[in-house]
């Protein structure tokens, strides 16, 4: 059965995007990509159809990654689809919380920074859209450390992940 995974930003064009394809990327290199069903979505509808932000995408590409995922906002029938949903902030975790109809929706919801392995003193991941070139590749960095964290937990599955 397929892991489903779906991860949240405000707009789907930074954070979100950037943690999919990071995430595409790591089940590929390990050849279990067709184990997974991997998304993103946004809160808001902003962006509906864009691309990533051309500046992820720029810092993306420099480390390998390909950022193209269209912008879509995150809708309650998300909660079906997806096993579990990955919120890059408090702000986010409560904008998906609102949405969810009861204990069992609240359950799938995950804070990405939840699962840092090199950054453990970073409580989320700091939204770049109206920083620098800086900001995008300490919000990459961050992205990264998350998605290998979330995808060696997947891997090593416990009951309660």
């Amino acid at each position: 059965m397929k892991k489903r995974l779906l991860f949240i930003c405000l707009g789907n064009i930074c954070r979100s995007p950037a943690a999919e394809g990071v995430m595409k990327k790591i089940v590929w290199d390990k050849w279990v990509d067709d184990e997974y069903e991997i998304d993103s979505a946004g809160i808001g509808s902003w962006h509906v159809g864009e691309l990533p932000d051309r500046r992820m995408r720029q810092c993306g590409a420099k480390r390998g990654y390909d950022f193209n995922s269209r912008a879509r906002q995150f809708k309650t029938e998300d909660f079906d689809r997806f096993d579990y949903i990955f919120v890059m902030d408090s702000e986010n975790e409560e904008d998906v919380r609102r949405k969810a109809r009861g204990e069992h929706d609240c359950q799938k919801i995950r804070r990405l920074s939840d699962y840092f392995r090199s950054h453990k003193g970073q409580r989320s991941i700091p939204d770049p859209y109206y920083g620098n070139e800086r900001d995008f590749e300490f919000a990459l960095d961050l992205i990264e450390d998350a998605c290998k964290g979330v995808f060696e937990e997947l891997q090593n599955k416990h009951d309660d992940f």
